[in-house]
């Protein structure tokens, strides 16, 4: 009997060291914030509702830059971003089918190659809402090199793997300069 509650208090002992040590015990972890510590799954669905509609702020209304100073070439320099890139592609391919376990479709190794194919500015004109303003006209041909590998699950298990493949995707990312001041002649550009 004495045996086995020696055993139990080295037992007991034991835990408490290992429970204390490997970051579990509750001294160790920083400021108490009871339930709010606990963190909560979200949906990928809500996630990516949340993203759409920061990105439709984000690309969908068209810009009013300043006036392009005189003298100076007329060259837009933004190029699109990755992810305005990217969002194309998967509108393209519906990556939104994938059923984990039964199909998937990955594109690995993505490789972005921004090209510039029009840069040109209109003479000036009025707009609804801006009022005098020119139309800069950047048109990009975004070449997107990937890896597609296909998943399927049932009813034989198998996976396909093309490399080196491209997709052309185009974009035009259209701005608008504001005019400077009309009367004195100075139209900024």
């Amino acid at each position: 009997m004495l045996k086995t509650s020696l055993q139990g208090m080295i037992f007991t002992a034991m835990a408490a060291v290992l429970f204390t040590a490997s970051g579990c015990a509750f001294c160790t972890m920083g400021p108490h914030l009871g339930l709010l510590s606990v963190p909560v799954p979200v949906s990928p669905y809500f996630q990516n509702k949340e993203e759409d509609n920061a990105m439709a702020e984000r690309y969908a209304k068209m810009k009013v830059l300043d006036p392009i100073p005189a003298g100076r070439p007329h060259v837009a320099e933004d190029a699109p971003s990755d992810d305005q890139i990217m969002r194309k592609f998967h509108e393209i391919h519906n990556v939104r089918g994938n059923w984990p376990g039964l199909y998937e479709v990955q594109h690995n190794d993505i490789i972005i190659v921004k090209e510039k194919v029009q840069d040109i500015v209109d003479p000036v004109r009025q707009f609804p809402l801006v009022g005098p303003a020119q139309l800069h006209h950047s048109h990009w041909v975004c070449k997107v090199y990937y890896t597609e590998v296909t998943r399927n699950g049932w009813p034989v298990p198998y996976t396909v793997k093309e490399e080196e493949k491209m997709e052309v995707i185009k974009i035009d990312m259209d701005h608008l300069h504001r005019v400077g001041n009309l009367v004195s002649g100075d139209n900024g550009g």
